[in-house]
């Protein structure tokens, strides 16, 4: 925005202008809305009219002629069409009819699958919120998302879809999912009174909502600043329509192929031609000579043996869970060299699982990964009883249960398997699987203690407290909670923030389930424990308790804030989005083929780095740099750096393509997986693009060359295994037929 339009009060509607940084008062005065009051509708109509409708616009359509005219736009074709003409004009008319037939045939195919391939930005628009509840002249009203105009003041809730980018002016609570936009693994705590720096990552941007994320919690209020094509999701689209196809590998080998043969033939050919009438021989003659060899080192039965063999190689694939949606994407797998892999559901389970407990300095591991309520308790890689050993770890267990909004519910898989899934945040899942695997059930614990009150968690807060009676104080094999001595009847239980909680405790629970006085030596003790757990990329969460006799609650029905003091700590709960088991064997496949692969994820640096450690993807001497070092490389020093980097964290759409055309500039054949909206413009942008079956959105699976239907990247190994002996194959079939081509 310039001086003029700034002391002029006129709105701006530019993508890159930083509106996450500015203060809730200045984003309303550079729109000129009044947050009570919100547009009139003619200035609705006026800004509508200026910018346009709040929806996804499209290029114009590639004509069925271009698409046509682009199949025959090929050396080899143009090849077989003269040689089909000639042998007509000579009276050939079968081998004529077969040649026009494969030529017709493989234009055919061609054609088809570009029209497929179009259908990636229909798929986009449908993420875009069908109605947005907004308020216009005072009065709060619902409209369709496509008459959202800059400046209109939106309200959000749980279950909405986000109509625009917007300004965050007021939140309670929110939580919004960007995973299709971000690649963010969790939901993201909104604040509107935050204050960022200009070049906040993305997914850092906790005072804006981007359009189409989805509202898991909460509410807020805020005001519009992007529609459309200028928004996040529109950038995504116009990256999309930017990106243009280019020839895969095969295509490029066959089409320089068929030209060295076209020039070798006419030389030859010419060659003969010239000496036959040196000779004195009859020029017609010669002529008739020399255009049936033309006709005879014409490989007419190339597009058909190519078109066969990457047919079956298709077929194939979808035994190895890849399904391919172009031809010629067979081959451009087995030509290879780099994979750039999400982290998230492809290098990783994508299901939270607490693997690590410490109370009072004690650390056992937990077996057992996913929503699966089978699993271990170690301690140096020996089975313990909790009970008999480590009574406080279950009470920590248990804590982490009751304070809980997550459901575990039973399912039956398609061959009648009993499964679990997980309703909720994927944190608490999490948690409740943890109590699960020390014989605590969700259903129980509520039934004996069941909750009466709550404080949700927020991000100012950064913990949740809730309250539960206790109903059976004789379930001693649900919990120690009940307190005779202290005839406690209420159990205030709540998890956070490590450090958070802690300050609101002065005793703490040790080994044996015993309180004990907290003092200082003891704190550090406890905050050297989380920092332990950190370092290895878990997500931490202190949990703390209390037993009361009665509650304590203000004039307005609020709970007295006192509850929250002088609690007892438990301990710390440690989880991970664990590495998928087969990555690692599949990774020193590929790399013992030549393949590297590089994680490309919006998880931060930290966790990254501890998957890729885990996994052994990142090497010796290799770096981990974030989006934010991107943005200071040029094109060239970012070619150069890609070289000994192994890992790209906390990246963009736009870093997502950069990164693509650094590799492609060093002459590597790329392969980008993705699930997301985000992944799309790079996927497109790759040699292939690979979507994911199970979590992708429909935008990436449009887009991508190849769909994963496990989300494994064990398949793409597979599957480049299977693009090699496809290659291997046409190479074979040529080089018998011009063996001299071979050298």
């Amino acid at each position: 925005m310039n001086k003029d339009q700034e002391q002029s009060g006129s709105i701006s509607n530019q993508i890159d202008y930083p509106w996450h940084m500015l203060s809730r008062e200045d984003v309303t005065g550079h729109l000129t809305v009044n947050r009570d009051q919100g547009l009139s509708e003619g200035e609705a109509e006026k800004r509508q009219e200026t910018y346009g409708k709040n929806e996804l616009q499209e290029a114009p359509p590639v004509s069925i002629w271009s698409m046509i005219y682009d199949q025959f736009a090929n050396f080899v074709v143009i090849l077989l069409i003269v040689a089909s003409g000639i042998s007509a004009a000579l009276g050939e008319w079968v081998e004529a009819a077969a040649i026009m037939t494969i030529v017709l045939l493989n234009a055919v195919l061609g054609v088809v699958q570009e029209r497929r391939a179009e259908e990636a930005l229909a798929a986009l628009k449908k993420m875009a919120s069908p109605d947005a509840n907004v308020l216009r002249e005072g009065h709060r009203k619902s409209i369709p998302s496509r008459e959202v105009v800059p400046g209109d003041v939106v309200f959000l809730e749980a279950g909405n879809f986000v109509p625009a980018d917007i300004r965050l002016l007021e939140t309670v609570n929110l939580r919004i999912d960007e995973a299709a936009l971000t690649g963010e693994s969790f939901a993201v705590t909104k604040n509107a009174e935050m204050e960022l720096e200009e070049d906040s990552a993305l997914g850092d941007r906790k005072t804006m909502a981007f359009t189409g994320t989805l509202v898991t919690y909460g509410r807020g209020v805020g005001v519009v600043v992007n529609t459309g094509m200028a928004s996040e999701l529109g950038q995504i689209a116009k990256m999309l329509q930017t990106v243009e196809d280019e020839d895969t590998p095969l295509q490029k080998r066959l089409d320089s192929f068929g030209q060295t043969l076209g020039w070798v033939t006419l030389v030859v050919c010419g060659v003969i031609f010239v000496e036959g009438l040196l000779t004195g021989a009859e020029p017609l003659e010669m002529f008739i000579i020399a255009v049936s060899l033309a006709i005879a080192a014409v490989p007419e039965g190339l597009p058909a043996v190519v078109t066969i063999t990457l047919a079956l190689g298709m077929q194939e694939m979808v035994s190895r869970n890849a399904l391919i949606r172009k031809l010629s994407s067979v081959e451009t797998l087995g030509s290879t060299t780099i994979i750039c892999s999400d982290k998230t559901g492809t290098l990783t389970q994508n299901e939270m699982t607490v693997t690590n407990v410490a109370v009072d300095g004690e650390f056992l591991d937990i077996t057992g990964t996913g929503y699966s309520l089978e699993g271990k308790f170690l301690r140096d890689a020996k089975e313990v009883n909790l009970a008999k050993e480590y009574p406080g770890i279950l009470t920590a267990l248990w804590i982490g249960a009751l304070n809980n909004d997550a459901i575990l519910e039973t399912d039956y898989d398609d061959e009648g398997k009993k499964t679990i899934r997980m309703v909720g945040d994927p944190t608490e899942g999490a948690l409740l699987v943890a109590a699960a695997k020390a014989g605590a059930l969700p259903a129980p614990l509520a039934q004996a203690y069941p909750r009466i009150k709550e404080i949700p968690f927020d991000s100012e807060r950064k913990r949740m407290l809730t309250v539960h009676a206790i109903k059976d104080p004789d379930a001693k094999d649900v919990s120690p909670f009940y307190d005779q001595k202290q005839k406690a009847w209420y159990v205030i239980a709540q998890k956070g923030a490590p450090d958070v909680v802690l300050e609101r405790c002065t005793h703490y629970q040790n080994r044996d389930d015993q309180a004990v006085l907290l003092d200082d030596e003891q704190r550090s003790r406890i905050l050297a424990a989380n920092d332990r757990m950190t370092d290895k990329a878990l997500r931490v969460l202190g949990v703390a308790y209390r037993v009361i006799e009665d509650l304590q609650y203000h004039q307005n029905g609020d709970l007295d804030e006192n509850i929250e003091q002088e609690l007892i700590f438990v301990g710390l709960l440690g989880m991970i989005d664990p590495a998928r088991p087969e990555v690692m064997p599949a990774l020193e496949i590929a790399r013992g083929a030549g393949i590297r692969t590089a994680m490309i994820t919006g998880d931060y640096p930290n966790t990254a780095r501890a998957i890729a450690r885990e996994i052994g993807l990142l090497q010796e001497g290799h770096q981990v740099i974030t989006g934010r070092d991107l943005d200071e490389l040029t094109s060239e020093q970012l070619q150069e750096t890609v070289k000994s980097t192994d890992v790209f964290a906390r990246v963009s759409p736009e870093h997502k393509v950069r990164i693509v055309d650094a590799f492609r500039a060093n002459n590597q054949v790329v392969a980008m997986t993705g699930d997301g909206v985000n992944d799309a413009p790079s996927i497109k942008k790759a040699d292939i693009g690979i979507a994911m079956g199970i979590t992708g959105t429909d935008v990436a699976k449009e887009t991508a060359d190849m769909v994963l239907t496990d989300d494994n990247y064990a398949s793409i190994v597979s599957a480049v295994e299977q693009g090699r002996v496809i290659y291997a194959n046409i190479r074979k079939f040529i080089f018998s037929n011009h063996p001299s081509l071979s050298k």
